[in-house]
């Protein structure tokens, strides 16, 4: 099994198939509109931009799992990442990230790229780290996803090299592509 056997819906209820992507690094993201890392989106768009003419795409998955923070409809979704950050990456339907009705894609994300550790090197990771462990401490057990924002990186041949957590800002990540690319 590869990322390009699986079929995903974007946000317009298209059927979309991964192999469109064969040939190309991608950062996929889940995303929500009301959470405390929804600024990332100006960043992941700034990322979009400088290498999507080197054979990259972001691609975001709305997630309400996480404290509603993704209540709207694909709709509402859709015009908020065009109106407040001038998103132009591909937004898919939105996904439950864990649990009983995740989607195939992210389970096969989470077996290729296990959770590590909640990096707690800038204040903003502290933040999400206290917020969990306080909060939601079941959530810190396996390979779950923890929150909002956290990010897949896949190479040029389909394979997941990196997971980064909610709190790592997505210009942090722009070696690691630039690596890939």
């Amino acid at each position: 099994m590869s990322i390009y056997d699986f079929k995903v819906k974007d946000i317009n209820g298209e059927d979309i198939s991964m192999e469109e992507y064969r040939g190309k690094a991608l950062l996929i993201v889940n995303t929500a509109s009301k959470c405390g890392f929804t600024p990332q989106y100006e960043d992941l768009e700034a990322l979009y931009k400088k290498f999507k003419g080197e054979n990259f795409e972001v691609l975001g998955f709305p997630c309400n799992q996480f404290e509603n923070q993704e209540p709207g409809t694909n709709n509402d979704i859709k015009k908020f990442c065009q109106i407040n950050y001038g998103v132009t990456f591909k937004i898919f339907d939105k996904v439950d990230v864990n649990g009983e009705n995740e989607a195939p894609l992210y389970r096969y994300l989470k077996e290729q790229a296990p959770f590590k550790e909640l990096d707690e090197s800038t204040p903003t990771a502290k933040i999400i780290a206290a917020f969990l462990r306080e909060k939601l401490p079941e959530t810190l057990i396996g390979d779950s996803i923890k929150w909002n924002f956290t990010k897949f990186l896949i190479d040029k041949n389909g394979r997941v090299v990196n997971r980064f957590e909610s709190g790592v800002e997505p210009m942090e990540i722009e070696s690691y592509i630039k690596a890939l690319i």
